[in-house]
């Protein structure tokens, strides 16, 4: 009986405290914020016996160093020396093309603007299409011979139309590789010449020379096939007619286009699938390319530096795609806009609901051993602060992270992916009272809880 009327005395006492909106406020804060304590779970999934991958030695690649990516994940599939910052050569064009092909997608510039060509572009040597100083061309066409025909006296034009000078071009060049997280890369022009063979005028001040790794090479080329997906439109172009007059036209260099089958000389190095990207040759880089393909939905990004021959970095490039794609394919783990898997809803503060659905906002891929479906994948949620999750809230609002961790014994290291976790429909905000009367339920929830622990 003691007991009882002690329990009794305590349950008046909260009542009176609960009227207090201050306290009403605290509690229903204190409530909300075991909601935000990180959750992890795993999802089963089948998987196939598979055996041990070939190793990146068993291809037997003759090259200074080589990496190959999933353009999609950026999963590394394949890794020979690809941290080491080498000369690139044409290569670095790629910056080039980039950003062209971004200040168009901005409406900074456009397609059928008019260049007119400087006397620094027309003094550029190497691969060119002879530009005069005073020539005018629109920005594709010019765009064209670059990508294609890895002319240095077009690149200079179109870095001069955007930068004003080279220089001021390159810095841009420069600010955008530390953008992307290019570790090692540096650029001095925009067309990946030796400093030695710049018009003298015009060389920087620094004699370092431009320097990109393998692997940011590949990086850079995962930012053109994911920001510009309509690159190869320009890239698989086997030839062109820069001037209406010419009498021979600009041939790609890229000798792995998959429509070079058809053609005499081509045919040995035509690649299915293949439809960019860019090749490159001085002195000091050896022969060097960047290529990528595309079969049944995936797309691979190669990079080989320091061939031996012209051949050569084809014969080398077709080795490390033919092992990407006869050991590994893209498997879908949870879809854009999908409900995921022991996780129906998130903690709403100050709504009408107390939860509301959430789906992903974007689609989580992996790459797998060919043949296989991946398993061991275990997802960890972050549930955003409550200023995020205070009602009102927009479908579609980002309300926290999902992060998707996959383990394959076979795979050379875990793939993480993360993604928002946005809500599925709206939550408008709860009026005073209704979030007055909520806390008062839950506070007695919560007292007649503990007084039932007491006995």
């Amino acid at each position: 009986m003691v007991k009882q009327g002690i329990t009794v005395l305590m349950l008046a006492n909260m009542f009176c405290m609960a009227v207090v909106p201050t306290v009403t406020l605290a509690a229903a804060a204190a409530t909300d914020s075991k909601s935000t304590t990180t959750d992890s779970k795993s999802t089963a999934a089948a998987s196939n016996a598979t055996g041990k991958l070939p190793t990146a030695e068993s291809l037997g690649l003759d090259v200074k160093s080589a990496v190959l990516m999933e353009a999609s994940t950026g999963k590394i599939l394949l890794s020979i020396n690809a941290d080491e910052a080498l000369p690139p050569a044409s290569m670095s064009k790629m910056m080039t093309e980039y950003l062209v092909s971004d200040y168009v997608k901005q409406g900074k510039i456009k397609w059928d603007d008019v260049v007119t060509v400087s006397e620094n572009a027309a003094a550029q040597i190497g691969s060119r299409v002879f530009l005069a100083k005073g020539d005018k061309h629109t920005v594709l066409d010019l765009y064209k011979a670059m990508a294609i025909g890895s002319a240095n006296d077009a690149s200079v034009a179109l870095a001069e139309f955007i930068g004003g000078t080279e220089q001021d071009f390159v810095k841009i060049m420069n600010e955008k590789a530390k953008e992307f997280g290019m570790k090692t890369a540096h650029f001095a022009n925009s067309t990946g010449l030796d400093i030695a063979d710049m018009p003298a005028a015009t060389r920087p001040d620094s004699d370092q020379e431009t320097i990109m790794s393998a692997m940011d090479t590949a990086l850079l080329a995962q930012h053109i096939v994911d920001d510009h997906p309509d690159f190869n439109d320009v890239t698989k172009i086997q030839s062109f007619k820069f001037r209406p007059t010419d009498k021979d036209p600009v041939v790609n260099w890229n000798w792995m286009l998959e429509s070079n089958a058809s053609i005499t000389n081509f045919k040995a190095y035509a690649y299915k699938g293949l439809d960019g990207l860019k090749t490159g040759h001085t002195n000091a880089a050896g022969q060097c390319f960047t290529g990528t393909a595309e079969r049944n939905g995936m797309r691979l990004i190669s990079v080989v530096m320091g061939t031996t021959s012209e051949p050569e970095r084809f014969i080398q490039t077709k080795k490390i795609l033919d092992y990407g794609f006869d050991n590994f394919e893209v498997k879908q783990v949870v879809g854009a806009k999908a409900a995921v898997s022991g996780l129906a809803s998130l903690p709403v503060v100050k709504g009408t609901a107390k939860e509301v659905g959430v789906v992903t906002d974007a689609a989580v891929n992996v790459v797998v051993p060919k043949g296989t479906t991946p398993k061991n994948v275990t997802y960890t949620v972050a549930p955003a602060n409550e200023a995020a999750r205070t009602a009102p809230i927009e479908a579609g609002k980002a309300l926290g992270t999902i992060t998707y961790t996959y383990k394959d014994s076979n795979m050379p290291e875990d793939q993480v992916e993360t993604v928002n976790l946005i809500a599925a429909e709206p939550v408008e905000k709860g009026s005073w009272i209704r979030l007055f009367f909520r806390a008062i339920g839950e506070l007695f929830v919560d007292l007649f809880d503990s007084a039932k622990n007491m006995f």
